[in-house]
């Protein structure tokens, strides 16, 4: 099966239907993954199969999840972004939608905007900075394994826009870490997610500000 076939595959069963230059975008992202981590340790991954699963379709899970939350235009920024995962998945299905890719790692960010300029994305970039000294504000805050719920909360939740939401990627649900929130934020949901290929538990742990 070629890569196209299987990438198309798996986003059907995610309930996506890919254009044609999505697909591209898709494949040349997962193409320089793999060609930068020759020379930067960007991810762990070093093989097409486990990018194509750990990495884009792990990634394009969210996507419909997202839609949900936020159906229209927006700022996200994605913390502890490394290679642009979600990140940049997400810039790619989500035109609408602006994301910053955040990394404190200066070489991740600076991927990120080779990605942006070779993909033509126009709606991406990468910012080397830490999240605690980071002002703006982001109606969509992201994260995939960064830290502990309470970390990420603590260091965001200045930049989260009022009425925004926080999506955090996790594996099996973090309940321990669930109670160990502060008072800054609150679970109103945990969504399971079935990523295609991979036999790990995923989900979303979405959170918002408390009403005050």
């Amino acid at each position: 099966m070629s890569e196209a076939v299987q990438l198309r595959e798996g986003a059907a069963r995610l309930g996506l239907k890919l254009s044609g230059p999505q697909c591209e975008q898709l494949l040349a992202y997962g193409a320089l993954i793999l060609k930068w981590n020759r020379v930067y340790n960007l991810t762990a991954l070093r093989d097409p199969a486990s990018v194509m699963t750990h990495h884009l379709l792990d990634s394009l899970a969210v996507i419909e999840p997202l839609r949900r939350q936020h159906p229209g235009a927006g700022n996200l920024l994605d913390v502890g972004a490394g290679a642009g995962l979600p990140g940049v998945v997400i810039a790619i299905l989500r035109e609408d939608i602006s994301v910053t890719c955040l990394d404190a790692v200066a070489k991740k960010a600076a991927f990120v905007q080779q990605v942006a300029s070779e993909l033509g994305l126009k709606n991406l970039r990468g910012l080397h900075a830490r999240v605690e000294q980071l002002s703006g504000s982001y109606e969509l805050i992201s994260s995939r394994a960064f830290a502990s719920l309470a970390d990420f909360v603590t260091g965001s939740h200045q930049l989260l826009a009022p009425g925004g939401v926080w999506m955090a990627m996790k594996g099996r649900a973090p309940d321990d870490e669930i109670a160990q929130l502060p008072r800054q934020a609150e679970v109103f949901h945990v969504e399971q997610l079935s990523v295609p290929g991979l036999d790990a538990e995923r989900c979303i742990v979405w959170m918002r500000k408390p009403a005050a």
